[in-house]
């Protein structure tokens, strides 16, 4: 009798323990915003000393990868993590100059959104980003009478494409990647030697330079750079062509910066153009639209490099002492305002 009732003791701690391990990881997830704050104890990992002795780059040569022992500063395949001190600036930009490059930065603004964010973005686009290097501007939008008129710098220009305004935001997200795969067959992909696709509903805060050039580069997600694969927001219905099974997938990619050369990033957009019309014609829809089909890319195909979350910071997760120079800060997100 007291071996049985101590095993049901036993059983009810395990229960309480588990509903509050559950309860915590709630709060922790989707409520009180101190929690977040815990993630940053959660070890990132550490590149091994042999693949840093051998991490270089295009652009920045030789990396630092030892300067920020705080961090990760490579993925498993060998890809440099960019990170605040781990490249040398000047570098970059020579090399950007000697090659002549032109670079392209594409930037959907439709409905309220134009209004609201476009200005500062390419404000402050021209004070930090791709600074002294040729850039061209491609601007999305269904109203190019309204885009703002902004002053540019010599050799730089802004271009206008008109887009037809989509019903619903989430179908907003999802076309972009078609019209960006018909843009880089056409004009920008002519024009461009390596572009960057970004969100409107952020702004430039600190440099955004050559240093960021690959031939394929993903952007780690601030909200998520620290959790464990298993709790990462991969698709998971097998019905999908985002889907990716448990154990897959490497870090979550934000879909708000990723960039590349023209030739790659017209096998990306092709990728996800063609996982959303699959899931379209089935009437699924992924549960992070053109995002998980963006991971599932990254997944099959590695980026060449990586861009840490100081490339693009959410400000709602507040001060962290490795994020020393954020680059792009996320703009307050009113979504029931700009999505009505």
């Amino acid at each position: 009798m007291a071996l049985k009732e101590g095993l049901r003791a036993w059983k009810r701690i395990f229960w309480r323990q588990i509903l509050l391990a559950l309860g915590l990881l709630g709060l922790f997830l989707y409520g009180l915003p101190k929690f977040r704050h815990l993630e940053a104890v959660i070890p990132m990992g550490v590149c091994p000393s042999a693949t840093m002795a051998l991490l270089r780059d295009n652009f920045t040569g030789a990396l630092r990868p030892w300067a920020r022992p705080e961090v990760l500063t490579c993925t498993p395949w060998g890809a440099p993590i960019i990170w605040d001190g781990t490249f040398d600036p000047d570098v970059a930009k020579q090399e950007a100059t000697q090659q002549n490059l032109t670079i392209g930065l594409t930037v959907f603004a439709v409905g309220r959104y134009l209004e609201k964010y476009l200005e500062r973005f390419l404000e402050t686009a021209e004070q930090h980003f791709m600074a002294g290097q040729s850039v061209v501007y491609y601007v999305f939008t269904e109203r190019p009478g309204a885009v703002p008129r902004v002053a540019l710098g010599p050799g730089r220009r802004l271009r206008v494409e008109r887009v037809a305004r989509e019903r619903r935001w989430q179908d907003v997200s999802m076309a972009r990647m078609r019209t960006l795969h018909a843009a880089l067959g056409g004009q920008l992909g002519r024009e461009a030697h390596f572009v960057f696709c970004m969100d409107v509903d952020q702004h430039f805060s600190g440099t955004f330079g050559p240093e960021a050039l690959a031939e394929l580069v993903a952007q780690l997600h601030s909200w998520h750079y620290h959790w464990p694969r298993w709790l990462l927001p991969f698709e998971r219905d097998a019905h999908s062509a985002a889907v990716m099974a448990r154990g897959e997938g490497d870090f979550y990619y934000h879909a708000a910066v990723f960039g590349g050369s023209v030739a790659a990033l017209r096998d990306l957009t092709a990728h996800c153009a063609r996982g959303l019309a699959w899931d379209r014609a089935r009437g699924l829809e992924a549960r992070w639209h053109d995002e998980s089909h963006l991971n599932k890319f990254f997944w099959l195909h590695k980026p060449a490099k990586v861009l840490s979350p100081e490339f693009c910071w959410s400000p709602d997760l507040g001060p962290r002492a490795e994020i020393r120079r954020p680059r792009l800060l996320w703009a307050p997100k009113e979504y029931r305002l700009l999505r009505d």
